[in-house]
């Protein structure tokens, strides 16, 4: 990539318009120091929330906790926010913090290099080129869909496609539909689904721990005292934190708090389902948080009724029948456990591709060196946002810097602070770049293994989307207390970084 004309200087280009990318956004243009871009590849901000559109979309975290608190919204409508309600609070965000100017739609980063030479980022996209002093990539981990391997799924006849790519088109009234997992989008999606499919066959890999839900609609005196007095938004968001981080215990398999949530959940699933067949598959066979722990009052109920069927084994095939595809395709969906399913829809609500992004394979650091060849062993990072030869770049939302227990939003206001520190420090260091030495990442990753190694996301007997899928190692969460990870990050400190300058120098 050749830096020269045409190309657009800024001081900070930002990846991605979701939570992390608006909320980095406003942060710059309220200190006005900075000229900044954020480049979107989709043609609208909300990232999770623009992109999941499925029937029952919502967050299970508690709205008022799900949200900036420098931007606290009054206006919840219920205690777990839908989706369509976190993508205009996030729409809402960017038109009244003046971050429109700001936004480059429809633009995808092709490649980022950085240059020695001009100790800039120079960015490739697909509308057109920029320089940056500072990348930051908020591109997230819930951006690229995971399709799993199903033999012959490009033979089904009928229609097929991922949660996050939900087709609003197809009418699933009367229909046979296979949902394929049981994760949170899954149990999320089945209520809805079952209210009407005239069938459903839900493939389970492994049975999830689901605790009920609670949720529930703000009255019009709660909003109004929320709106009438910002104070009580605040104390409600403080009492909710405070709630969520008692959960750690257990995910650090203390006593009593780890057998008292697993009861909670076991409880739950015995006044839900009365059958004990059922009830004995639908049961874990892991300890409790070791996967992602799910929140329901309706999802036990769904399964239970007569045209839903649990399946106990994950999707394996397409049948073939035939030996050859032929106009219409195979609508026989056969489990691993070899029984067979006459379906006309697929729905895969199986994951994100999470710990190992795909926009690695287009960042190249110093000596062009590949982002994804830098964590070919895992995601890696300094305090959870600097990478070793990766000047100026700082990853928000990504290695080590999401919670099985909390708000992601608290981690990336912390990491949004960590970013401004760095800014601050190399505005007054006199350096060009700063370059985080290995030796404070090797050292940073040994204290996340030292944290995560008697958690239940390592003792708890399963394989989950927190570990890295090759080495097995916790890449995706802070295996401790929300709390504890803004003390980390509480304080920038210069003696971890190389302080780079400009090669034209002299």
């Amino acid at each position: 990539m050749s830096d020269g004309a045409g190309m657009t200087a800024v001081d900070v280009l930002i990846v991605g318009a979701g939570f992390a990318g608006i909320g980095m956004g406003i942060q710059l243009a309220r200190r006005g120091r900075e000229s900044f871009v954020i480049i979107e590849q989709a043609e609208d901000v909300g990232g999770t929330w623009r992109d999941n559109r499925y029937p029952g979309v919502s967050c299970d975290i508690p709205s008022h906790l799900y949200s900036f608190s420098f931007r606290p919204n009054p206006h919840w409508s219920r205690v777990f926010a839908e989706g369509r309600e976190i993508h205009a609070y996030l729409r809402a965000c960017v038109a009244e913090e003046g971050l429109e100017d700001h936004l480059r739609l429809n633009c995808a980063l092709s490649e980022a290099q950085w240059s020695d030479d001009d100790a800039r980022w120079l960015v490739r996209t697909t509308r057109g080129d920029f320089s940056a002093a500072s990348l930051v990539i908020a591109t997230g981990r819930l951006s690229e869909p995971k399709i799993p391997l199903i033999k012959n799924l490009d033979r089904f006849g009928g229609r097929w496609w991922h949660s996050a790519r939900w087709n609003a088109k197809v009418s699933l009234v009367g229909k046979r539909v296979g949902l394929i997992g049981t994760g949170a989008s899954a149990i999320q999606i089945l209520p809805r689904l079952a209210a009407e499919a005239s069938e459903v066959v839900v493939f389970q890999r492994s049975a999830p721990y689901v605790l009920p839900r609670g949720d529930r609609e703000y009255s019009r005196e709660e909003m109004e005292r929320f709106a009438a007095d910002p104070g009580t938004v605040t104390a409600l968001r403080d009492e909710l934190f405070a709630e969520a981080e008692r959960g750690l215990g257990a995910r650090q398999r203390r006593h009593p708090d780890i057998d008292l949530l697993r009861q909670r959940a076991l409880d739950h699933l015995t006044a839900s389902v009365p059958d004990p067949g059922l009830r004995a598959r639908l049961t874990p066979d892991y300890e409790i948080g070791c996967k992602r722990i799910l929140f329901s009052d309706d999802y036990y109920a769904a399964l239970q009724r007569g045209h839903v069927r649990l399946e106990p084994t994950p999707l394996a095939r397409i049948a073939d029948g035939s030996g050859n595809v032929g106009a219409s395709g195979s609508r026989t969906a056969i489990a691993a456990g070899g029984s067979s399913h006459e379906l006309d829809v697929l729905v895969l609500a199986t994951g994100f591709n999470s710990t190992r992004p795909s926009i690695a394979g287009h960042i190249r650091g110093r000596r062009s060196r590949l982002l994804g060849e830098e964590w070919s062993n895992g995601m890696a990072a300094h305090a959870s946002t600097t990478v070793h030869g990766f000047p100026n770049m700082y990853v928000l939302d990504g290695p080590n810097a999401a919670l099985g227990h909390n708000s992601a939003i608290y981690m990336i206001e912390t990491q949004v602070g960590y970013v401004l520190s760095a800014l601050d420090h190399l505005a007054t260091s006199g350096a060009d770049a700063l370059d985080v030495t290995a030796e404070a990442v090797h050292s940073y990753m040994r204290d996340i293994d030292t944290m995560a190694r008697d958690t239940v996301w390592v003792q708890g007997g399963c394989t989950s989307w927190y570990r890295d899928e090759r080495t097995g190692r916790v890449t995706l969460l802070w295996p401790d207390s929300a709390t504890s990870f803004r003390d980390r990050l509480a304080t920038f400190t210069g003696v971890s970084y190389e302080h780079l300058h400009q090669r034209r120098h002299g």
